[in-house]
């Protein structure tokens, strides 16, 4: 994942405040320049129309661009300087033109929307090692009917290496033995695999499908 992915994989980019931030709009994006550490280098950050991010950096000394920053591993001061400068652009790019959503997938935020509505419970984040994994947890019980985790997909099926956002809800353990056998269910990552089941949300299961199994596993904190 680049720098520019990890830094807008949440975020929802309001291009009108691209402008007003100092974006220049060119056909089919909107581009943006900033001189970095005593104008020796520029960044220059184009964002597309469908909200993809890239930057790069130029060396106005050299005159060429400068491809460092990148290195994963470059353990130079003066690299590690430049990368900071980089990222600190778009993240103040980020944080003045962009909504965040707490989750990755837009059915994870839809579903968390409907959670709050229903159930009047916000997702709690309570790993600092895994600062993506959420809970939903009965107000009064506080017990948990939910879990969001964001997981290499292979860890459920063992055949794609990608990232992708899962649940894991409690169910009747016969209707969780049924569910594993239909598309986009697993047998629960992390959880008790008789009476938790994991859904994968990517869209293969429908938002209403998805709350109407919700609304069981709550049954069970009350």
């Amino acid at each position: 994942m680049t720098i520019e992915e990890e830094i807008f994989k949440k975020a929802n980019i309001h291009f009108d405040k691209l402008l007003s931030y100092g974006f220049k709009k060119e056909k089919d994006k909107y581009v943006y320049s900033q001189n970095i550490l005593d104008n020796s280098f520029r960044v220059d950050i184009e964002i597309k129309n469908d909200g993809y991010v890239q930057g790069k950096i130029y060396d106005l000394a050299m005159e060429e661009e400068y491809t460092n920053f990148r290195i994963k591993k470059s353990h130079a001061s003066y690299t590690a300087q430049v990368k900071e400068a980089f990222q600190n652009i778009l993240m103040d790019i980020r944080n003045h033109c962009c909504i965040i959503k707490p989750f990755l997938y837009e059915q994870t935020n839809r579903i968390a929307e409907e959670i709050h509505k229903k159930y009047n419970n916000e997702p709690e984040f309570e790993w600092p090692k895994f600062p993506s994994y959420a809970v939903f947890k009965n107000a009064k019980s506080h017990k948990w009917y939910g879990i969001i985790m964001n997981i290499d997909k292979k860890k459920l099926d063992n055949t794609t290496s990608k990232e992708v956002e899962i649940i894991d809800i409690k169910l009747d353990p016969k209707k969780v033995e049924t569910l594993q056998k239909q598309k986009g269910f697993y047998p629960a990552y992390h959880m008790n695999k008789k009476s938790w089941i994991t859904i994968l949300l990517d869209d293969t299961i429908s938002d209403q499908e998805i709350m109407n199994l919700i609304e069981e596993s709550y049954s069970y904190t009350k």
